[in-house]
């Protein structure tokens, strides 16, 4: 990186911190239950927020002459200016201590916690941790670490990294169709600009991949609402995911659970070739 984007100066950014604000409304998350092909419960306002669903709300407001040429807002303010072009939500981690409610106002506090350069086999690599605290009248509902990772756009004969086969062991799963509609519903319900997710030709023109990528963070839910499914007594006290491998919308994949003996759920996706592109685990209470 130059020195204008050095590390050191990218590391000034941690310790920064926001506060944003928002409203749970039953328009939004009806529009969510939709949008997974989900009924609604007959009394939407008052009822509990799914888990994960809270990705919806404190999206970035940029305006359009703000917008970077990937759909993002232009690098800065809160999030340190990573030069490098692609960015990818890379997992997560999430504690929840009690309900979200629709009809709730909430707030989120964000803080830069760590920035850190790699080199890895496909070229330069930022990783920038951030933990949220999200919170109602009652106090701190989920606290939430999010990793996310900037790279370089790929190279013509860039070696490509050997794929994990997926667990075949799952007690329960569901097969996933993730069409554009699906990806674009996602992206606006999110406020989520990031072309990868619905522009074609930019995904597989600019950044070179073969189709349209499944967002992370809707990957993850529909891993929390197979456990949801498959598990309705259940209580999660944690979970946890990190992505693996990117999904495309020109395949169907699975999203695979299995109950252990201590209390933890372990999770993963697994695409259409038997690889592993996302794993996960939940405690439950």
């Amino acid at each position: 990186m130059s020195d204008k984007f050095s590390i050191d100066h990218l590391r000034e950014w941690i310790g920064r911190t926001e506060t944003r604000r928002d409203h749970i409304g039953a328009t939004q998350v009806g529009q969510m239950y939709a949008t997974l092909d989900r009924d609604e419960p007959e009394q939407l306002t008052n009822s509990e927020l799914p888990l994960a669903w809270h990705w919806m709300f404190f999206a970035a407001v940029a305006r359009h002459t703000d917008v970077g040429p990937d759909g993002h807002p232009k690098r800065g303010g809160f999030l340190p200016p990573v030069p490098l072009p692609r960015r990818m939500w890379a997992g997560g981690r999430l504690s929840y201590h009690h309900a979200l409610r629709v009809g709730d106002d909430i707030e989120r506090t964000s803080r830069v916690t760590d920035v850190v350069a790699k080199q890895g086999r496909t070229g330069q690599m930022v990783f920038v941790k951030v933990e949220h605290e999200i919170s109602d009248a009652d106090g701190v509902a989920i606290k939430e670490e999010h990793d996310i990772v900037y790279r370089e756009n790929p190279k013509q004969d860039e070696p490509q990294p050997q794929p994990r086969q997926a667990p075949e062991d799952e007690t329960f799963s569901r097969e996933i169709d993730p069409d554009p509609v699906m990806l674009f519903r996602y992206s606006a319900l999110t406020f989520n600009g990031h072309r990868i997710h619905y522009d074609r030709s930019y995904v597989t023109e600019v950044e070179g991949y073969p189709g349209l990528i499944v967002h992370g963070p809707l990957t993850a839910t529909f891993l929390v609402e197979l456990l949801r499914d498959s598990l309705p007594d259940a209580q999660v006290r944690s979970f946890s995911f990190r992505a693996v491998r990117p999904l495309f919308d020109i395949h169907r994949f699975q999203v695979c659970g299995r109950q252990g003996d201590d209390g933890r759920v372990r999770l993963w996706t697994r695409d259409h070739e038997g690889w592993l592109t996302m794993e996960a685990s939940a405690t439950l209470a």
